[in-house]
């Protein structure tokens, strides 16, 4: 005797289909949506933070169903507020929803949803699923895509290439921009603190998608941490073994830029003080107090020009050589100015030089 098949539960969809998703629905609290979700997803919870603890202590307290029940009461209210604030929606939408496991949270909005008429599908093992597909997907999918790394000392202007590189219709991995970090000591954004690990990750991974592996991509030559975010190592490795490119610049200009891109620093040389102390180690009481001076005298331009030549630029020689090979065969781009008009028409002509050479 065979068994009788069960029907498919189309109203559940594994990792892969949340990239053709336009309207993604997180039900989570707002602490476990701010520590990582699916890229260009809206954090609608159906219990807040408070909420949940309070679930989570009757459970424990109590009894699983004491906890059901005033669970069940509060997602009820909270859905009622999410229902009102989505009247807007036509019939045909159909979002996708998620919460931790993918089961009650998730499934309740999910429910109410499909019984207005709109057509929601919930994601089969919610967050936990879709977080094994993001670590599983960025140890192969890096490995799909060709590469050309843009290298160049501390204030040559690599990220003004790659901006460059992008507006004039080249594939680009920003992997600065994703972590919102320069990657240097002095490499936080004003105002913008870093994502966290994972959001990192989500955020790298929908970029890769992006990409089309038949074009090649340029990226920033990165060493193993962005700020305080590790770059995965299946990146690494295809960046490490893929051809360079080198911004030349000379140091007048590279100071010149570093003027522009640092001018937070101009503003309150308290701050770069404070940063410099973790160079003491390495470069000596003495050394960081000279340049303690100089920031205090605002003397900025001899500043600049010593951190360049009694610290980045040796770092920065140790570091290529070791972790990109291929740095010594390097074909050259060298902007006249520091203007996004002269990053463009270098990225311009590396362009063309690139496709010519396929």
């Amino acid at each position: 005797m065979t068994a009788t098949p069960q029907p498919r539960d189309d109203r559940r969809v594994g990792p892969d289909a949340i990239a053709g998703r336009t309207d993604v629905i997180d039900v989570r609290t707002p602490t476990e949506f701010a520590e990582d979700h699916v890229p260009g997803a809206v954090n609608r919870p159906v219990l807040s933070d408070d909420e949940r603890a309070l679930v989570g202590t009757l459970h424990a307290k109590a009894s699983a169903f004491e906890a059901k029940k005033l669970g069940a009461a509060l997602i009820s209210r909270n859905i009622a507020h999410i229902v009102e604030g989505l009247r807007d929606r036509p019939r045909d939408f159909a979002p996708l929803v998620y919460c931790w496991r993918g089961g009650q949270r998730s499934r309740s909005l999910a429910h109410v949803m499909n019984e207005i008429g709109w057509r929601a599908v919930q994601l089969d093992g919610g967050y936990r699923a879709y977080r094994r597909h993001v670590v599983a997907a960025l140890q192969t999918l890096p490995g799909r895509h060709s590469y050309r790394v843009i290298c160049g000392l501390t204030g040559s202007g690599k990220s003004r290439l790659l901006a460059a590189l992008a507006r004039e219709g080249a594939q680009v991995l920003d992997l600065e921009g994703l972590a919102k970090h320069r990657g240097s000591l002095l490499g936080d954004l004003p105002g913008a603190p870093q994502p966290s690990q994972k959001m990192f990750e989500s955020l790298l991974l929908r970029a890769l998608e992006g990409l089309d592996a038949a074009r090649p991509v340029f990226v920033e030559s990165e060493s193993r941490k962005i700020g305080r975010l590790q770059v995965p190592e299946a990146l690494l490795d295809a960046m490490r073994g893929s051809p360079c490119v080198r911004v030349e610049l000379p140091r007048a200009l590279r100071i010149a830029l570093l003027r522009e891109e640092y001018a937070h620093f101009l503003a309150d040389p308290a701050l770069l003080v404070q940063r410099l102390v973790p160079l003491v180690p390495l470069r000596g009481k003495s050394t960081i107090e000279r340049w303690n001076a100089l920031a205090a005298a605002r003397d900025f331009d001899a500043l600049v020009e010593e951190l360049l030549a009694g610290h980045y630029d040796p770092v920065y020689a140790r570091s290529i050589e070791r972790n990109f090979p291929r740095h010594a065969e390097a074909a050259t781009v060298a902007p006249e100015a520091i203007d996004e008009a002269a990053y463009r028409r270098a990225a311009r002509r590396l362009i063309d030089g690139v496709e010519g050479a396929r």
